[in-house]
């Protein structure tokens, strides 16, 4: 705990800018690992966080595997651009709205110019941009007949 950071309650975690730290605290098998994966993305450079944040999605906790998700996210965000290795990871996850990956790969199709993004993901974000118009145009008219039912109920009574 010289470092600040503690492994057991995640304390200081999101300030971590030594990946040597987190590759040995990876090898003693410490909690957290997911959040310490964010503290990178926010302070190392991508080329550092990467292979690490990819290593955190692999985590058996599911909510330290979400952290490291959101790690990946996070890269996106600050580099407007991802590695090789995190598309791989975006792909193996998978797209779609019950994927752990859901917000990592949001946060990528809007910070990384769509020029850079590997041709699965364009395919994905215009493939998305379909299916958001489609639900649309679904409670649209919902919605609409709705309206239309409760206007008709109100001149019969």
């Amino acid at each position: 705990m010289a470092s600040g950071w503690n492994w057991e309650s995640g304390e200081g975690l999101l300030g971590l800018d030594d990946p040597a730290e987190w590759d040995a605290a990876f090898e003693r098998g410490e909690n957290h690992l997911g959040t310490a994966a964010i503290g990178l993305a926010f302070n190392c450079s991508l080329e550092e966080a990467s292979p690490r944040i990819a290593r955190a999605t692999r985590l058996p906790d599911r909510d330290q595997r979400g952290f490291a998700f959101t790690a990946v996210g996070t890269a996106a965000r600050l580099n407007g651009a991802l590695t090789p290795e995190l598309y791989a990871v975006l792909r193996a996850e998978g797209p779609g709205r019950r994927s752990m990956a859901v917000n990592a790969i949001d946060d990528t199709l809007t910070f990384v110019p769509f020029r850079n993004l590997p041709p699965w993901l364009k395919r994905w974000k215009a493939v998305s941009k379909v299916l958001d118009k489609l639900e649309t145009w679904r409670l649209e008219t919902a919605y609409a007949v709705s309206d239309a039912w409760k206007a008709l109920r109100g001149r019969r009574s």
